[in-house]
């Protein structure tokens, strides 16, 4: 005969008030940036493709990097990348920015560039120079010039 004995629940306390207004002041704050950034009518617009990018990006970004950027963003921005299971194959800039084109109603791949580059380019911002770079080290090359930067190469 088997005898189990009951575990205490362990419950995750819910965040106090502030720390919750806090957070979703970052992520007003953030799609907010993305709006400027991007010249969009509305946030609502705004947030709609700072979702589409970020949940792209989350499948592209691994390890220490991924930890390190959902820890510098807003709690949403974070769930929306580190929801994202991690692609088997990584896509090169051109590919990705394709990729969310098809996420977008409406989009073509032009389009779907400047919402790339919106929202990369805001997100650099929040991640600082170090941990940018480290991203771009991490993904294939083309993807500096979506985030903002130039894309230089080594000429021997």
């Amino acid at each position: 005969m088997t005898v189990t004995t009951p575990h205490p629940r362990t419950t995750i306390p819910t965040p106090p008030p502030l720390a919750r207004d806090t957070d979703t002041a970052r992520w007003a704050e953030l799609t907010e940036a993305v709006r400027e950034e991007g010249q969009y009518p509305t946030r609502a617009e705004a947030e709609r493709v700072t979702r589409v990018v970020l949940s792209a990006l989350g499948g592209h970004v691994t390890g220490d990097e991924r930890v390190a950027l959902a820890q510098a963003l807003p709690r949403e921005a974070a769930r929306v990348i580190a929801s994202q299971i991690p692609a088997t194959h990584p896509l090169t800039a051109r590919e990705f920015v394709e990729s969310v084109a098809t996420r977008i109603e409406g989009s073509t791949p032009a389009t779907a560039r400047w919402d790339v580059s919106s929202v990369l380019s805001v997100l650099a911002d929040w991640a600082g120079a170090p941990l940018t770079t480290r991203l771009l080290t991490q993904l294939p090359t083309g993807y500096a010039l979506l985030f903002g930067r130039a894309d230089l190469a080594a000429t021997t």
